[in-house]
């Protein structure tokens, strides 16, 4: 009976040796004898007991590394304190088993270094604004070095880069500085936009006055021109009918009492306005005046 339970564990130990059970995305690299054998691929593995041992596992999934913090120098002489996080995966599980110790030391030192060395080329004020090239050139100056150490390095971003007490105090009174220029400059904007828009309205203004009154002169000259032309056309009629009148069997003596009336109507018109008149030497002899005046209408005729 102790015989029978001997065997059966001693069986159990034997499968438990020989078959090995590789979880997704995991990677047991197996040394036979000590010398590197093959990688046994997610499932169900057979291995020789005794012979073959798994010297390493590795996890195929992307893995993040933080990158502690660090003091780093800009071109500048700024001293500012920067941190990350990396992200790589294994892509050679044999790499990276035997082409280096410990490649998340490796890459964590290579980071650093590499941050410190990009962060000195630019000035303080351009770390801010450069984040995406420094991250590049980090990811590119591990991928070349990486090369044998079976790892790809996917990103790599700058988390926090904190520069000095003092020298936030000056950006901050740099920023309130920048803000107020900015808002100074927006209200002398909107001060020479108000001056222009008003100095354009009172143009538009003169200038649509000047056409109304050009306008009201047109017609009043035309008005007044028509006017006039009536009552030159009203005269000119007049007198034609006056003219005809005189044609006609007794105009002249129409002609000779409407002088007389107008004669002695005027002088009466002087009689009122003065109490000097100067007579002609002839006002007593109304008959000779009157005979004047018609030699005149006479000629005109």
């Amino acid at each position: 009976m102790i015989t029978f339970i001997v065997i059966v564990v001693l069986a159990l130990l034997l499968v438990w040796m020989t078959v090995k059970v590789v979880p997704q995305q995991t990677a047991f690299v197996v040394e036979r004898l000590g010398k590197f054998y093959g990688v046994l691929q997610p499932g169900i593995n057979w291995v020789i007991p005794f012979f073959d041992r798994i010297a390493y596992k590795h996890s195929l999934k992307e893995k993040a590394i933080d990158i502690p913090e660090q003091i780093c120098i800009t071109r500048d002489n700024v001293q500012v304190r920067v941190d990350g996080v990396l992200f790589l995966q294994v892509v050679d599980p044999q790499r990276a088993s035997y082409g280096i110790s410990d490649y998340v030391f490796g890459v964590t030192q290579l980071a650093q270094t590499t941050m410190r060395s990009e962060i000195g080329k630019i000035d303080l004020d351009k770390t801010f604004e450069e984040r995406t090239t420094v991250n590049q050139a980090v990811v590119q100056a591990i991928d070349e070095a990486a090369i044998g150490w079976g790892v790809k390095m996917l990103r790599y971003e700058i988390k926090n880069i904190t520069p000095p007490q003092s020298v936030l105090h000056a950006m901050e009174k740099q920023m309130q500085a920048e803000r107020e220029r900015r808002a100074l400059i927006l209200q002398s904007d909107g001060e020479k936009m108000a001056a222009v828009n008003m100095a354009e309205g009172q143009k538009q203004k003169v200038v649509l006055e000047s056409e109304a009154l050009k306008t009201r002169q047109i017609n009043e000259a035309e008005g007044q021109a028509a006017a006039i032309k009536s009552v030159a056309d009203a005269t000119a009629e007049s007198i034609k009918v006056v003219a005809a009148a005189i044609q006609e069997k007794g105009g002249m003596d129409a002609v000779q009492l409407k002088v007389a009336e107008q004669l002695v109507q005027q002088f009466g018109n002087l009689a009122k306005s003065t109490n000097t008149m100067i007579l002609p030497a002839n006002f007593g002899d109304m008959s000779s005046m009157i005979a004047a005046a018609m030699s005149v209408v006479k000629q005109q005729k």
